[in-house]
């Protein structure tokens, strides 16, 4: 790996992260400033992401810094990519593994050409209506702080236009399948998790999530966190 020199990363820099699993997006920004601020000498160097991924999501995440954050938002709308796994016969409140499952549900008439047949449902345009526990902001306040301190009434649910290019159930392993998701900025792969387990007569909720592309950067071009510091350690 090409190391840039400290003040390249003040000019700024574009970066590709693969986020860890349980991580948040601050947390991996945190992370990256925490190091720059050491390895240019710089207590306020400017970094920030071009959009989150949840916590219980992996994958690729565009980070900047420096003069280059002036630039975030011309990332922020690409298209995206996903793969992962959902589970039949089961809910949570936040539609993933984040929280506890919450009711159950019969999946056993639940098969590959049904699952894949109801996926086909959930492509082109869609009024999405995004989960209680997300970023999206309500009079200030992130919806997740809401559904965090239990006070679900009073979030507004309201649907957003959002689009899915391709929804591909790939397998299917009793209960739990994988899929590959391709789709516009802003869409909620959990909220599809929870709606395709409904319209299948069921119920379901996201188990693994990875971004693997962001327009045309792909998460093979992504560095760790850890191995990405360590790089600049052992020079």
């Amino acid at each position: 790996m090409l190391l840039p020199e400290p003040e390249a990363f003040l000019d700024g820099q574009f970066l590709l992260f693969d986020k860890p699993l349980r991580w948040t997006s601050f947390k991996l920004v945190a992370y990256v400033r925490g190091f720059l601020r050491t390895y240019t000498g710089n207590r306020k160097i400017k970094v920030g992401h071009a959009g989150t991924l949840d916590p219980m999501a992996t994958g690729l995440m565009v980070i900047c810094t420096g003069k280059m954050t002036k630039q975030i938002d011309q990332f922020k709308n690409l298209d995206k990519v996903y793969t992962g796994r959902m589970q039949l016969g089961a809910s949570t409140p936040s539609y993933d593994a984040e929280t506890e499952i919450d009711a159950r549900f019969p999946w056993e008439h639940v098969n590959l050409n049904l699952l894949r047949e109801a996926a086909q449902s959930f492509t082109g345009p869609l009024d999405q209506i995004p989960p209680a526990f997300s970023a999206v902001q309500q009079n200030g306040k992130r919806l997740y702080d809401l559904a965090r301190a239990g006070r679900f009434d009073e979030i507004r649910k309201e649907p957003r236009r959002v689009r899915v290019d391709r929804f591909e159930i790939t397998t299917q392993y009793g209960p739990e399948f994988s899929f590959e998701i391709a789709c516009s900025s802003g869409t909620y792969i959990r909220s599809l998790a929870h709606d395709l387990g409904k319209s299948v007569g069921s119920g379901a909720h996201l188990t693994a999530l990875c971004r693997t592309h962001i327009g045309a950067y792909s998460l093979s071009e992504a560095h760790r966190p850890e191995a990405w510091s360590a790089a600049f350690q052992s020079v």
